[in-house]
């Protein structure tokens, strides 16, 4: 059987003759001769494309001014009153008129997040497991003060964070509603936090 030539295609020629050219050979005349370069087409004159202009970028510039550094997202009250109702209508209507008494309170103002987190589990879990059906958690209502970088900060953290502490396990398994406290009771600074049975 014989075996036919493998033809070089274009490229392999071309790389195959810059190879040739850095090489010493062993037989001057076995050297393939030096392949054809492509004939190229002249390049068409075609105007230089204009660059968009681009203003500067200042920071801030298009921001819009916001009041407070609540309304990055809907604020925490908004959040707990938009809750579905899980308990008697009639109850909560009379909790959060403030005419109900808290069974058990606890007063978190003060203190860290670390502090605070497994203060309110010990609490929660405690009162639950004694019976109790409606509980007053005091988280304060923060401390305004201006914030020094370009990331806003929250007013009152244990605010914010003690609704989503009450919604997580362990404590989302006990907790029947969440809502604002009567100002008779700590206002915005507080929560009531009904448990089920």
């Amino acid at each position: 059987m014989s075996r036919r030539r493998r033809q070089l295609s274009p490229e392999d020629r071309d790389i195959w003759a810059r190879v040739t050219r850095s090489a010493d050979p062993l037989h001057k005349a076995r050297r393939d001769p030096a392949p054809e370069p492509p004939a190229k087409p002249a390049p068409r004159s075609q105007p230089a494309p204009e660059r968009a202009r681009v203003d500067p970028f200042r920071l801030g510039e298009r921001a819009k001014a916001r009041g407070s550094t609540h309304s990055l997202t809907p604020s925490l009250p908004e959040q707990v009153r938009a809750q579905p109702l899980r308990m008697d209508a009639k109850t909560h209507r009379r909790m959060t008129s403030g005419k109900l008494r808290p069974d058990a309170k606890i007063d978190l103002h003060g203190m860290t997040l670390d502090q605070a987190h497994p203060a309110l589990i010990r609490f929660v879990l405690g009162a639950q497991a004694e019976g109790r059906r409606l509980l007053l958690v005091v988280t304060g209502k923060g401390k305004r003060r201006e914030s020094e970088g370009p990331i806003p900060t929250r007013l009152g953290v244990l605010k914010h964070q003690v609704p989503q502490w009450l919604r997580m396990p362990p404590l989302g398994a006990v907790v029947l509603q969440v809502s604002e406290a009567h100002r008779s009771h700590g206002g915005a600074g507080a929560y009531y936090v009904y448990l089920r049975r």
